[in-house]
């Protein structure tokens, strides 16, 4: 060929690592080793047997790429011959499994290039799949007797997955959900963990619970150094709330399944940068029925034998049937209803809440489980039944003061 065709990719440098080779002053080699480690330049002084010195080497090897980072390549066609070659055009496509990208930083041809000269290109490309991925090089140009000459090379490269993600959900009664993310650092070297962050879907706000509160101040819960170690793992949690405009649909929160995604930013090396964004995080949402009954109040300690107040709300999660709801208290071994069992609630609409006042005592000390009601709809004659809907702590009234 006239032209020669060179690529190379474009990282950062590493710390330059040296073995620290020493030996006792009464070993036959005496000092020899050690004034060769305090004499070469690559170590550091005064900790000459620290393996890691403060000098930078260029990369040895290609390296791993992991998904999220930057690839960046530097490209350059050279022209070897004695012949000014004319059209020159340098094309560079990256291939995945799924599609075929363009990186070349322009798509126009160079008019001429002669002997000795160069067209150099630095190609990015942020890497968003994970697998095989093909460099392909093409250039096309044409020599002094006009005839059109072409080639091209393949660089094939392997994306790793850097971190990996877990996520839990925890549905509270409340319609607030809690997600608990564990993400492990599954690279052979540290990272710096930027941000993690969750970008809640459009019926949900978020409250990060990663912090603490130290002395006024706020602090990570994971201490000032932000470093994740290779193969550790860290547990990130999150509140979901849903949006008052939202929170007062019942059926609407009942049937959400997408939270948001989580947004994960962080550096190794020597800075470099990566981000992992998630695809539509999901939960399975909870099944209340056609009426959902939850605790607003409740006490957290009660007396023994002494009555107690708490308030219900009872909501019809239905979106087209109105409901007429009677109201059963049933006594159990501890718990006892104080008030008329059988009343009528009167009717329930869709999609709308009612708040009930019940007074009960208890006849047992310790932690007892509140049961007992019945909501029957006089319409379809049905009975919902709602057991071990909280618990209280029963104390007599002598330790309580």
């Amino acid at each position: 060929y006239v032209l020669i065709f060179a690529v190379m990719r474009l990282t950062k440098p590493t710390l330059f690592t040296n073995i620290p080779v020493t030996c006792e002053e009464r070993d036959l080699p005496g000092s020899l080793f050690n004034q060769l480690m305090e004499d070469d330049p690559s170590t550091v002084k005064g900790a000459e047997t620290l393996m890691l010195g403060e000098m930078l080497t260029l990369p040895q090897n290609f390296g791993n790429i992991f998904l999220g980072e930057t690839f960046s390549s530097y490209i350059s066609v050279h022209n070897d011959s004695n012949q000014i070659v004319k059209d020159i055009l340098v094309k560079a496509d990256l291939q995945t499994s799924s599609q075929r990208l363009n990186l070349s930083a322009s798509s126009a041809a160079v008019a001429e290039l002669k002997p000795d000269c160069c067209i150099d290109d630095v190609i990015h490309h942020e890497v968003k799949e994970i697998g095989t991925h093909i460099l392909v090089c093409a250039v096309s140009y044409t020599t002094q007797t006009g005839e059109k000459m072409y080639f091209r090379k393949f660089f094939k490269f392997q994306v790793l997955k850097p971190l990996d993600v877990k996520t839990k959900f925890y549905n509270a009664e409340t319609d607030e959900v809690f997600l608990e993310a564990q993400i492990q650092n599954i690279t052979t070297s540290p990272m710096f963990m930027e941000k993690v962050s969750l970008e809640p879907s459009m019926m949900y706000n978020v409250v990060e619970l990663n912090t603490v509160d130290t002395a006024g101040e706020s602090e990570s819960t994971f201490g000032s150094r932000n470093y994740l170690q290779p193969m550790d793992t860290r547990q990130y949690l999150y509140c979901l709330k849903p949006k008052k405009e939202f929170a007062e649909k019942a059926g609407v929160i009942k049937g959400v399944t997408v939270i948001g995604k989580l947004d994960i930013v962080w550096k190794t090396n020597l800075g470099e940068r990566g981000r992992l964004q998630t695809s539509q995080l999901q939960r399975m949402a909870p099944g209340y029925g056609d009426v959902r009954l939850s605790l607003e109040t409740i006490p957290d300690t009660v007396n023994l034998e002494e009555p107690f107040d708490i308030t219900c709300k009872i909501t019809n999660c239905s979106s087209e049937r109105t409901m007429d709801l009677v109201l059963d208290m049933c006594n159990t071994n501890s718990i006892h209803w104080c008030g008329v069992s059988g009343r009528q609630l009167g009717k329930l609409h869709p999609s709308s809440s009612l708040y009930l006042a019940l007074t009960l005592l208890s006849s047992v000390q310790g932690l007892q489980s509140v049961s007992g009601l019945r909501l029957t709809d006089t319409f379809l004659k049905r009975t919902y039944e709602y057991d071990d809907i909280a618990q209280v702590c029963v104390v007599s009234s002598e330790v309580k003061q």
